[in-house]
């Protein structure tokens, strides 16, 4: 069965900012399928922080690992990235309608998450293995258990908060944090240190990626 990883920006950003891009080569190598990202995606990674003085370097690079086709387009598994991109919209207006705080419908999903969901369902269509690399937590908890996301919403906006649309979004999810976990077990990094794997999860943690330290401890009991 063919393999993919359908690539978030958040899981990219997290990476790109911790300067883990020779070991995204060595990952890939190791997983022996396809590195995914949408066109939504490249815009967030690339298109939009190359603008930034503080970004750049980190897009740039980025841009490498697409130029040399480690992260590729839907294209390269006979997907319209057109078609991504309109499904894209119709899903996205439908997840920011799904909750309602007072009278009003929660904003709880931009257009890269949400691409890469239609991207990974696409997959799913053609018979592929397939998992979402993602650390954004909201996406994730709608993946993975949507009316925890009410709980969620309630602490952040201070509001009582319902769901209109209890369907689930089903799909597997990873995080930097289990990828770079992956990187530490199959023995695919440079620094030969005990506390490697320690910092390498705090790292990715304080780059944006949702994870406790709690489950930090956990990984780190069970490696």
């Amino acid at each position: 069965m063919k393999k993919a990883i359908v690539f978030d920006s958040s899981t990219l950003i997290s990476l790109a900012m911790n300067g883990l891009f020779e070991e995204i080569k060595l990952l890939k190598k190791f997983f022996n399928g396809y590195f995914l990202i949408t066109q939504e995606v490249y815009y967030e990674i690339v298109q939009r922080p190359i603008k930034v003085k503080r970004f750049e370097l980190e897009a740039l690079r980025l841009k490498k690992l697409i130029d040399e086709r480690i992260l590729e387009f839907p294209e390269v598994v006979g997907i319209d990235s057109k078609k991504i991109s309109s499904e894209t919209n119709s899903l996205l207006k439908k997840l920011n309608s799904s909750f309602i705080a007072g009278d009003r419908p929660v904003h709880i999903v931009d257009s890269g998450e949400v691409a890469s969901l239609v991207l990974y369902s696409a997959l799913e269509k053609k018979g592929f293995d397939v998992v979402l690399a993602i650390d954004e937590r909201t996406t994730r908890v709608l993946c993975e258990k949507p009316r925890n996301l009410v709980k969620i919403l309630e602490k952040k906006l201070h509001s009582n908060v319902r769901m209109v649309d209890e369907e689930p979004i089903k799909c597997k999810v990873i995080r930097s944090a289990e990828l770079v976990y992956i990187l530490w077990k199959k023995n695919l990094l440079n620094i030969k240190d005990s506390r490697t794997l320690d910092a390498l999860l705090w790292a990715v943690k304080f780059r944006g990626c949702a994870i406790s330290s709690d489950e930090i401890r956990e990984i780190e009991r069970i490696s």
